[in-house]
């Protein structure tokens, strides 16, 4: 059964290229982080503090062309946990189907909190306990 997560913290270093988010369970004490890169990061920071873009940026493009091609974003799953890697499913419907569809997780977060309301992030148990060392 997958948990839900709530993004937790974003810390951007100007010196490094990797950044981090921190996931934490929305009704538990477990979280972890992700590395990410910086374009990323900076897409998820400049939504969850409200800022808007006069263009599209690449993430709210892909909210768009499936909101405009009758789609609707449902949830963020993180899936799996291989090599240190992390790998996620971004969930939407379309004409009642189902459709998942790869990513990774940065991505898949930057869009969930691109879209209005927020989609909900889940982490696969399995996956959580791997990176919280709990099992």
């Amino acid at each position: 059964m997958p948990v839900q997560m709530e993004l937790a913290r974003i810390i951007i270093s100007e010196i490094n290229d990797q950044q981090v988010i921190y996931l934490r369970e929305v009704d538990g004490d477990r979280a972890f982080p992700i590395l990410i890169g910086v374009f990323e990061a900076t897409s998820i920071d400049r939504r969850v503090k409200g800022y808007s873009s006069p263009r599209p940026l690449t993430h709210d493009l892909l909210v768009s062309v499936a909101e405009h091609l009758g789609a609707e974003f449902q949830d963020v799953i993180i899936n799996e946990l291989k090599e240190h890697t992390y790998f996620a499913r971004l969930r939407l419907r379309q004409d009642g189907e189902l459709i998942e569809i790869d990513a990774r997780p940065s991505d898949a977060i930057a869009v969930a909190v691109t879209c209005d309301p927020p989609l909900p992030i889940y982490v696969a148990e399995d996956v959580l306990e791997d990176a919280t060392g709990d099992v």
